[in-house]
């Protein structure tokens, strides 16, 4: 039983943010019923290739524990049963553009107007309020917008975005954080409440330290390749065979680095005695680190800086990070059963509660997988079901 059995959500995303919110839930024990449109699906079904039989890798990622309805909620019968779920539900979670549910009447502010308790989360670009309310948010173009691409790449070259799309990750986390926070405050007031969560807001709150700097001295942060902007040496260097990230984090480290790199020179030069004047004469420090760390290959430079305990690590390729030993012992690769496809791999659940533990239950729905089922739930006979059906309320 994980910590959210018992609290059902009716989740009208799609693609990424809105479906990496309600899979971290889903994977916590609640009840995640995934309402798409019964034609076509979340647009992420057909962002392939590649493909896994007829489903995309892409969806199959971010939808697992989880049921699929496939209906359409514009048509008569369709709008009944979504007032159906709604009578069963705890929280929605929504991505649409703001205002796109308002002409539907699913908008927050009719939805809990008979609902007090229910909690309502919306994603979008920009927030619900705001002059740039209307505008669509995509990740990329999130990365852009909120400083994230500026701040990425090498000194002399073009910004780069992240090869993942960190932006609607983030702000399907902080929707699940807000999700959280609302259920704690319903269970004190009985009040559910609007959880609002702008895409920009999200990138704008991981620039950190960055945006700190910037308060601190006005002075505009730029692109760094991998070094840091305040500690060093803080970056990836070539070995022998690949590249290694190191992470001097402090003094003390960096003496056990001199150490472990047989440079008893830079140990007592007074240049590099502290980070900022480590910072300071970079460029000079620099040149020397990189002959050093030519000299042997990866995994002798890892064994000879964990052994004096300085963090590094190699800069591995996704097929090695998942034959990792301790990725394999936390549990971060699982197999789970899918209706059509056998067998699915699928990432493991990070938040480890060690009393009511998360975890992967179900594959990722096909399109209308659970339909028939929830709507009997919901009070439909056999006849009924059919008939919804063959009007194109539902797919079943």
């Amino acid at each position: 039983m994980g910590p959210l059995s018992g609290i059902t959500i009716l989740d009208f995303t799609r693609v990424l943010s809105g479906p990496y919110c309600t899979m971290a839930l889903a994977d916590l024990g609640a009840r995640v019923i995934k309402l798409e449109h019964p034609g076509r699906g979340d647009d992420t079904r057909r962002w392939g290739p590649p493909f896994v039989g007829e489903e995309s890798a892409y969806f199959l990622s971010v939808n697992r524990n989880k049921e699929s309805i496939a209906i359409d909620f514009k048509t008569p019968g369709g709008r009944e049963v979504v007032e159906r779920l709604l009578a069963m539900a705890d929280v929605i979670v929504e991505n649409f553009r703001p205002g796109t549910l308002d002409a539907l009447g699913l908008d927050a502010a009719t939805v809990r107007a008979s609902r007090p308790a229910l909690i309502y989360c919306s994603i979008s670009g920009y927030g619900q309020t705001g002059p740039r309310r209307d505008e669509p948010g995509y990740d990329a173009v999130m990365q852009a917008e909120g400083g994230l691409m500026s701040i990425t790449g090498a000194a002399d070259g073009p910004p780069f975005r992240l090869g993942v799309a960190i932006v609607d990750i983030v702000s399907g986390l902080f929707a699940a954080q807000g999700v959280l926070a609302a259920l704690v405050a319903r269970g004190n007031t009985g009040q559910g409440q609007v959880v609002d969560i702008g895409m920009l807001d999200a990138t704008t709150a991981l620039l950190t330290y960055q945006a700190g700097n910037y308060f601190a001295t006005g002075a505009v942060p730029g692109r760094m390749g991998n070094r840091h902007p305040t500690i060093a040496p803080y970056e990836t260097f070539a070995t022998r065979d690949g590249d290694l990230a190191l992470a001097v984090g402090n003094d003390g480290l960096w003496q056990a680095f001199c150490r472990a790199a047989d440079l008893a020179d830079l140990a007592v030069d007074p240049r590099f005695a502290t980070n900022a004047l480590r910072l300071a004469n970079y460029e000079v420090l620099k040149p020397r680190l990189v002959a050093v760390f030519a000299s042997r290959t990866r995994a002798e430079w890892s064994a000879r800086l964990l052994e004096h305990g300085v963090p590094c690590g190699g800069v591995r390729t996704v097929d090695e990070v998942f034959a990792d030993p301790q990725t394999v012992s936390r549990e971060m690769v699982q197999t789970v059963a899918h209706a059509t496809l056998g067998e699915v791999r699928v990432t493991g659940v990070p938040v480890k509660l060690s009393e009511t533990p998360g975890s992967v239950r179900t594959g990722p729905p096909t399109l209308g997988q659970h339909s028939a089922a929830i709507l009997v739930e919901l009070g439909y006979d056999q006849q009924a079901v059919r008939a919804l059906a063959d009007s194109g309320a539902v797919r079943l």
